[in-house]
């Protein structure tokens, strides 16, 4: 354009009209149209702020409506219940805030017991779970001891473990790690097991030993499968304490659970059943967290 004529550019304008495309001069002299970045950008925002929302406030909604339900006695009306068989919650809060020191007491206890037992048994069934992937051939069939042992109740392994163990604080860390192993070990294995082919490839071209093999990456993909057997053994390993209570103890949320019911003080019998579910979810969490941790760099968490 800088050599052109007055007409030679009038007829280059008229030219570029008639073919609807524009001169690059032209194009660049008119304003740019609204960007629709913004709200396309805080559409997705605001819906993830009220998912958000409404992830918070349903449950707490359903649950005060269920709590009012209860207090209103609508559900002992609906099965035919009486106060002694199921207390008020206001009657279980009295009796919470009437023996907490003893409570904290036994929830700690069993919580003790959990947590070992809960430790041991995921150890042991992660070196399970080593050993079968290891040597396939004679260590497989340890993954279906370990399941048949896991099918055997509570009941029946509380008195054969009080014998082994006497009734002391290992008779019950013996019972949650019996009843933890088989989820370590199954879920362990699988993840082990379940290995991109091209990347085992790669290691045999590189000629990786064995021991390389695991440690770079059968050991790292487990991992994700190691922690959500963690969070299922988390929740387990309460339930097992509690119930090797029940049979041989002197102490813990099971043993106060056991003597309410005998003596018939249903609200404190609540009560250790509230502050095991409080303590199980803390456990959940705590073990959630160091699964962000330990694995930040898994695809599954890159997007929380």
């Amino acid at each position: 354009m800088k050599g052109n004529t007055v007409g030679e550019a009038t007829l280059i304008s008229s030219h570029s009209q008639e073919d609807g495309s524009r001169p690059q001069a032209a194009m660049a002299s008119q304003p740019a149209p609204p960007s629709a970045a913004p709200a396309q950008n805080g559409r997705p925002r605001r819906r993830v702020r009220k998912a958000a929302i409404f992830r918070v406030i349903l449950p707490v909604l359903a649950g005060v409506l269920f709590l009012a339900l209860w207090e209103l006695q609508v559900i002992h009306a609906i099965f035919d219940l009486k106060k002694y068989q199921l207390p008020l919650p206001s009657a279980i809060v009295e009796a919470m805030g009437e023996n907490m020191s003893l409570l904290l007491s036994y929830t700690g206890y069993t919580l003790t017991e959990a947590v070992l037992g809960m430790l041991i048994g995921s150890a042991l069934g992660f070196i399970i779970a080593l050993v079968a992937t290891a040597w396939p051939r004679w260590g497989g069939g340890s993954l279906t001891l370990v399941a048949a042992l896991n099918a055997v109740p509570i009941v029946a392994l509380a008195p054969i473990m009080n014998l082994w163990f006497g009734d002391g604080l290992g008779s019950r860390i013996a019972i949650v790690a019996a009843t933890t192993m088989a989820a370590m070990a199954i879920n362990a294995y699988k993840g082990m097991a379940a290995i991109d082919p091209l990347a085992l490839d790669l290691m045999h071209s590189y000629a990786a030993p064995k021991s390389a093999v695991f440690r770079h990456l059968r050991i790292k993909n487990s991992l994700p499968y190691v922690f959500t057997a963690l969070k299922i053994n988390a929740t387990a390993s309460m339930i097992g304490a509690i119930v090797g209570e029940f049979f041989f103890s002197s102490r813990g949320l099971g043993y106060l659970l056991s003597n309410s019911i005998k003596v018939a003080k249903m609200p404190l019998g609540w009560s250790c059943i509230v502050l095991a579910a409080i303590a199980g979810v803390i456990f959940y969490l705590v073990v959630e967290r160091l699964e962000k941790v330990f694995i930040r760099w898994h695809p599954s968490r890159r997007a929380s």
